[in-house]
């Protein structure tokens, strides 16, 4: 069972901070949202990732953006509804193992996300980043906190024994399926090799959907979002809304990073996506070559884990 919160408190210790526009309170998409480092003593937002570049630079002529139009190939040619279906039916058994929150936070000492431009430290080190980042400005919110902690576990799909599943199906930019890619989806030419690309039924903007149909009823492409999502409601961890709406979406760049797909979202949508909207700034602004001292700060994310989660999870 989740439990709803109420409207967010955009505000952190410094006053001077105003997500949606400095007058209004309306749904703003991305102009008017500072980057995160206006409080005093919070987290202060790099300039540059920890390749000394700028963040989600998919252009720069790097070995390492190489690799990623690559893995942006596979990925869109392969990721297809009918793709989807199949792995939301295979891992919807939950029959891989079971284990507790922190024994798979650890588990990713062994992963790589070769889909990221910005970051190629042990996966453990970015959750910590992105948590220890958000504790900084939103101390009270300490759901907020293991969200951060949490959201990228579903990575352990590329391990084997969880079906060493390939990157492509793992990790990226996520977007529907069922209707049109948008023109927003990175590498956005390498869809014309999907299987859904000429299809009739899916290629127009709604598709299949009616407008504002919720996210919850899209088809989104697999991967670690929605596996962890998937993990997240078969073990009735208590987790708000919005927690479970930060998992299955923070890798959905089209829609908060340009703004696209807003016509398939309904009311709770767009309020969830508010919180998405703060979560993102620090998932993507933390990554760094800085590490965080585990055993330092493990006894405080351990009490927030036995506060939402069971001690054992099916996964």
């Amino acid at each position: 069972m989740t439990i709803l919160i109420e409207q967010p408190c955009l505000e952190t210790q410094s006053e001077e901070r105003n997500v949606y526009g400095e007058e209004t309170n309306e749904f703003v998409l991305d102009g008017g949202f500072p980057l995160p480092q206006l409080s005093q003593d919070g987290f202060h937002a790099p300039d540059i990732n920890s390749f000394g570049k700028a963040f989600r630079n998919y252009d720069a002529e790097t070995e390492r953006q190489k690799s990623v139009e690559e893995f942006y190939k596979k990925q869109h040619i392969n990721q297809t509804y009918e793709f989807v279906k199949r792995m939301r039916e295979e891992y919807a058994k939950f029959d891989k193992t079971e284990m507790g929150i922190w024994e798979c936070c650890e588990l990713l000492n062994e992963v790589v996300d070769d889909s990221d431009p910005d970051l190629d430290e042990p996966q453990i080190q970015h959750l910590l980043q992105s948590a220890e980042a958000i504790r900084k400005d939103y101390p009270n919110e300490d759901w907020l906190h293991l969200t951060a902690l949490i959201h990228d576990l579903g990575k352990i799909l590329l391990l084997p024994s969880f079906g060493e599943l390939p990157q492509w199906a793992v990790v990226g930019d996520t977007f529907p399926l069922g209707c049109a890619f948008d023109e927003s989806n990175v590498h956005l030419k390498y869809f014309k090799e999907n299987a859904d690309y000429n299809n009739p039924a899916y290629n127009t903007k709604n598709g299949i959907y009616p407008n504002g149909v919720g996210l919850d009823n899209v088809m989104m492409s697999f991967g670690h979002d929605d596996y962890m999502y998937m993990v997240a409601q078969e073990n009735k961890c208590t987790l708000p809304s919005a927690a479970l709406f930060i998992i299955r979406y923070h890798s959905f760049y089209p829609l908060h990073k340009e703004g696209a797909y807003t016509h398939l979202m309904n009311e709770e949508d767009v309020e969830n996506f508010k919180w998405l909207k703060i979560f993102n700034k620090y998932d993507l602004y933390s990554k760094s070559k800085v590490r965080v001292d585990v055993e330092e700060v493990k006894p405080y994310y351990m009490s927030l884990i036995e506060k939402y989660f069971p001690a054992k999870l099916r996964w």
